[in-house]
């Protein structure tokens, strides 16, 4: 008695369909487990525990958005470029109506550029307000930052002394809409 044996391309089918089930269930593996590594890694690594934070005035609340119109304290933490600054609370600044270079020393397209490099209206900045406590008027907002005219203690402002240190320039469009140096 003869014994059936499939045609070879019947039992290439079969052999194929193996072939396409073991791989689509190793490609499901492979992306369960590289979508769970960072998950699995913290188990087999738990990190290390970190102290608490003490609560300073800094940490104690996310930054306030000062609100238009409505004056507000700038204690100076950091100077990021000529025309852009950090307040302690975490309050970004920019200079209102002021153009300096960027840290790159480039100037934007439509931007105004000053001769002056953009790290000397960085050092010029650092001289006239790092560690101060301004008082700055909000008048608007650019990129996630005030912008503002902001004054030392002793009243001078800060974004006509930028001006006045020949390292940044007026930018005329946003001088028309509110002026700086009037005072």
């Amino acid at each position: 008695m003869r014994r059936f044996r499939p045609s070879r391309p019947a039992r290439m089918r079969r052999r194929d369909r193996r072939f396409l089930a073991v791989t689509a269930l190793v490609a499901v593996a492979a992306f369960l487990v590289t979508l769970n590594w960072p998950q699995a890694e913290g188990l087999l690594n738990p990190p290390a525990p970190s102290p608490p934070l003490p609560l300073t005035p800094a940490t104690a609340s996310p930054p306030r958005a000062p609100t238009a119109g409505a004056a507000f304290p700038c204690v100076v933490d950091h100077v990021n470029d000529g025309d852009t600054l950090r307040c302690r609370d975490g309050v970004r600044v920019r200079l209102h109506a002021v153009a300096a270079r960027e840290a790159n020393e480039t100037c934007s397209p439509g931007h105004p550029c000053p001769a002056a490099s953009g790290a000397s209206a960085t050092a010029a900045l650092n001289r006239l307000a790092a560690g101060k406590t301004l008082t700055c008027d909000p008048v608007g907002r650019s990129y996630k930052r005030i912008t503002a005219i902001c004054s030392t203690p002793e009243g001078e402002e800060i974004n006509c002394a930028m001006i006045r240190s020949g390292t940044t320039l007026v930018w005329d469009r946003f001088d028309r809409q509110h002026p700086i140096c009037q005072g």
